[in-house]
């Protein structure tokens, strides 16, 4: 099993002063770490690259930081579709130079956009052109072009996995993968074990995390569903835990989380491991 942590676990913000970060991750066992980018976000390759070389970890990049609502690759506005494609590919540029394996999201649209009514009727083509586009450039720079269906509440485009394996077979190009976010994943589907079957070998990861956005296991998650399916496809991808941290201010209030899941990030690490071993454990 390869696992993960997204920066939202221990801080509200990346920053250079927080590369530290990545050493703390390395010390959980973790193979890989999700900075959360945007306009907000201050990001020196050089100094990312070369602390994740020395440690050993993997890095991806995914928007969770100032990201505007215009750049949307799925928009009416031809203009607006042109800036979300500009955007990505900035944050792609940038994920190279760092090194970064992956950029994921709900990169099809924009997370928080959710239109209630009809949609066009050549949303999906349109958006697929632009996703080719991207994930062409990603490829270019050495970079896995990562896509996450939302809940309904998030996002209109892409809640489910058909959905969105509907999209990549429109958008036809090789370097589209799925991110699968058990969270996400509660509002959207009775079957997570045909969930994950139904994406396949495009699967690159899983976000792991509770109903409530929790420490992974005693909730209503179906983790038996979900290890049976990853090891049944033959998923040798990254089980990422995410969540917003509770004790840093009122950043999981901003993001919508009135409850206190994540107070304390290094405990929600250790406990989410302890959880998601014995899964890895009863397979030895």
């Amino acid at each position: 099993m390869k696992y993960g942590v997204h920066t939202y676990v221990w801080t509200d913000r990346w920053s250079s002063e927080k590369l530290d970060l990545l050493d703390r991750a390395k010390a959980f066992g973790m193979d890989l770490f999700d900075i959360a980018v945007g306009d907000d976000i201050e990001v020196n390759p050089r100094l990312v690259k070369q602390r994740a070389e020395s440690l050993g970890i993997k890095v991806a990049f995914s928007p969770g930081g100032v990201w505007p609502m215009e750049c949307d690759i799925s928009d009416d506005d031809p203009a607006n579709r042109k800036r979300g494609v500009e955007w990505h590919r900035h944050w792609l540029d940038v994920a190279s130079e760092t090194g970064a394996i992956a950029y994921s999201g709900a990169l099809y649209g924009h997370a928080g956009c959710v239109r209630y009514g009809r949609p066009p009727a050549d949303e999906y083509k349109r958006t697929a052109e632009n996703l080719h586009t991207l994930a062409e450039h990603g490829a270019r720079v050495g970079v896995k072009f990562v896509l996450e269906p939302m809940s309904h509440f998030r996002t209109h485009l892409v809640n489910t996995p058909q959905q969105l394996m509907r999209l990549i077979e429109m958008s036809d190009h090789p370097n589209l993968h799925v991110l699968l976010d058990t969270y996400h994943m509660i509002t959207e589907v009775r079957d997570y074990g045909q969930a994950i079957r139904t994406v396949g070998h495009r699967l690159w990861g899983i976000h792991a995390c509770e109903n409530d956005r929790g420490v992974p296991g005693g909730g209503l998650v179906p983790w038996d569903q979900v290890f049976a399916a990853l090891e049944e496809i033959g998923f040798d991808g990254y089980v990422i835990m995410e969540t917003y941290n509770s004790s840093v201010g009122d950043f999981a209030l901003s993001r919508g989380m009135f409850h206190d899941v994540c107070p304390d990030g290094d405990e929600f690490v250790r406990r989410g491991l302890e959880f998601l071993n014995q899964y890895e454990n009863a397979d030895d």
